[in-house]
């Protein structure tokens, strides 16, 4: 194996053990009375050949008071034993779920403060399976070393112990054979089947992550029958996947033979060397009885590691696309020094902001500053990829700027909470997203605590209460994955209700009213119109007829604001880039040659969209 995978494999194990050994440490109690429970377990094993072998002495000499009492000195051990591993394994239930439980929510807790551009990149079903799997491969990690390797460990240490004292022959060959035996295990575990095991977990997350993005992605897969190809796709995933866990499973079984046989060899060592002692007549038939006894309590011990070590390497391998998650950075974070925003009227001023993505060289946005009034009106119109949601997405610090700052009412949005700014910014999405629960409580997310009168009251203003009251559990009904089981209007009247309720100083809103049948969209602006009252609203506008009425108009134009003003001024400049997006939108300059001659203005059907209408 190359240099550099045998040093990730090392530093693998390394952040696996360490992140693990930290979630113990908040648990010492628990720890060390789970390995002081097992240890003395173990030991009461290690003493039961040692009576045994006293036993057959007693027996051949005839000593009936000795045999009784080594007969219930044994019985003592056998209870001591059941009584410690009891302890021991009703400790580790409490002691792995409360790890388990913990960590499943400080991943949560980080995946949902990763920024935006890493949820953008990352499929969301192989983000939950690297952390279900880890979180389950922690309850194998706990039972590996607390249950299975620690009385291992005791067991090959007490045994060599008893034997030496015995015989010092015993004892070496005992020794040099399970010294053998544990050096042999490790390295086929490490570097024979671990780096197997760790290609076919990435297959097994991107399986899970195919496998969620065209489940998700049903309704456009049925919409161009491709379920056929969808199947071809997975189905050729699935053979990498099966390859590559075929050949974790065959080295692993190699592995196994190969430690069997080496068991044999030092099981065969072990009785040869008490034969030799026997004949020599330096071991009794009750000594060649304890030896045997030890060694058939050892060998299982010793069988049992080979697969110990594989179950914690693999438990490091299931753990580690988790654990990697907790060294990302977060992208966007709170300063140390962060204090809760405070937004009152509204206003949102960018001061000489310079942003670029990523490690794109040319920045989006160079030397940018404007100044919007509390409780203005403002639309943003623009050719696509000009900037308008990338200005939305920095008012909301869902991005940092490179070079200037961002301020809502005077307070820049990087010295302020995450939380805090967003709670105080409502949001109306152009495809709003629902939770699969109940349309109450999907209402009452912007306010949590808000009581059935006012989640009504706010569905009321939304033009949602009607047809919320038709459905067959009204507002207990459960809306579906992402809100699929209602419509396009219905939709965006339930994200607007949310909106009424969350009852913030600034309101966005990205064309909330595109691809909508015509009374869902008279229904929506007359919503749209009764929640930018009082508030600052900023509208991401895809149909110019949206911002005619607005105070103010922002064009943006690769990055820049071209024009400013309201709809009348900016239509008054013949050659300002405003009046073509009108002109186009409206008619008077005709589109390019189409497939399908079609009026610019289509009909509003939620099929059909104008050109101007998918911009940005």
């Amino acid at each position: 194996m190359p240099s550099h995978k045998k040093s990730r494999r090392r530093d693998a194990m390394r952040a696996v053990l360490s992140f693990t050994f930290r979630h113990w440490a908040k648990q010492p109690g628990y720890v060390a009375l789970i390995a002081l429970a097992m240890s003395g377990a173990t030991l009461t094993e290690i003493f039961v050949p040692v009576v045994a072998g006293k036993l057959i002495d007693a027996l051949v000499q005839n000593a009936r008071d000795s045999i009784l009492m080594l007969f219930a000195a044994m019985a003592a051990l056998g209870l001591g034993m059941v009584i410690l591993r009891h302890m021991a394994w009703m400790s580790v239930i409490t002691f792995t779920l409360r790890i388990m439980g913990d960590v499943a929510c400080e991943a949560f807790h980080r995946v949902q403060r990763f920024s935006t551009d890493w949820h953008g990149n990352t499929f969301a079903g192989s983000t939950v399976r690297k952390i279900t799997r880890g979180m389950w491969a922690i309850d194998m990690l706990n039972d590996t070393i607390l249950l299975m390797l620690t009385p291992s460990a005791v067991v090959l240490t007490g045994t060599m112990v008893l034997l030496a004292i015995q015989a010092p022959l015993l004892g070496i060959v005992m020794g040099v054979g399970a010294a053998l035996y544990v050096t042999l295990t490790v390295i086929l575990a490490t570097r024979l089947v671990a780096p197997a095991a760790s290609l076919s977990n990435t297959w097994d997350t991107r399986m899970s992550g195919s496998l969620a993005d065209a489940i998700s992605s049903n309704a456009v897969v049925k919409a161009f029958g491709a379920e056929n190809r969808e199947e071809a796709g997975f189905a050729r995933v699935i053979d990498k996947w099966r390859r590559r866990t075929d050949r974790t499973w065959t080295l692993g079984t190699w592995s196994g033979s190969t430690q069997i046989l080496l068991l044999w060899v030092v099981r065969l060592g072990l009785i040869a060397a008490a034969l030799y002692l026997w004949f020599k007549g330096e071991a009794s038939p009750g000594d060649v009885t304890c030896v045997l006894t030890s060694y058939f309590i050892m060998h299982g011990y010793l069988r049992d590691i080979g697969q110990h070590v594989q179950h914690l390497q693999r438990s490091v391998n299931d753990m580690e696309e988790m654990v990697a998650m907790f060294d990302q950075p977060l992208g966007i974070e709170d300063r140390a020094a962060a204090i809760p925003a405070r937004l009152t009227v509204g206003e949102v001023k960018f001061d000489h902001v310079t942003f670029r993505y990523g490690g794109h060289q040319t920045a989006l946005f160079d030397d940018l500053s404007v100044f919007i009034k509390g409780g203005a009106r403002v639309g943003l119109v623009g050719h696509s990829g000009s900037g308008k949601t990338t200005f939305v997405k920095l008012i909301q610090r869902l991005y940092d700027v490179t070079e200037g700052r961002v301020l809502v009412d005077g307070q820049d949005v990087r010295a302020v909470t995450q939380q805090s700014l967003r709670s105080q910014i409502a949001i109306v999405q152009q495809e709003p997203i629902l939770f699969h629960r109940s349309l109450a409580e999907n209402i009452s997310y912007a306010r949590p605590s808000a009581t059935r009168a006012e989640i009504e009251h706010a569905a009321q203003l939304a033009n949602a209460h009607d047809f919320i009251m038709r459905l067959p559990k009204a507002y207990e009904t459960l809306v579906g994955e992402r809100g699929v089981k209602l419509s396009g209007g219905e939709r965006q009247r339930v994200a607007l209700a949310r909106a009424f309720l969350a009852d913030a100083p600034i309101l966005i809103l990205d064309e909330a009213t595109s691809s909508l049948d015509s009374e869902s969209e008279v229904l929506i602006q007359e919503a749209i119109g009764r929640l930018m009252k009082g508030r600052t609203a900023i509208i991401i506008a895809h149909r110019l007829s949206t911002v005619r009425a607005l105070d103010r108009i922002l064009v943006f134009d690769r990055g820049r604001i071209v024009e400013d003003g309201d709809h009348a001024t900016l239509l008054a400049a013949p050659q300002g880039l405003y009046r073509r997006l009108f002109d186009r939108q409206s008619g008077a300059i005709k589109e390019p040659a189409r497939l399908i001659d079609m009026p610019s203005e289509a009909p509003r059907d939620g099929n059909s969209r104008t050109v101007a209408e998918t911009q940005d």
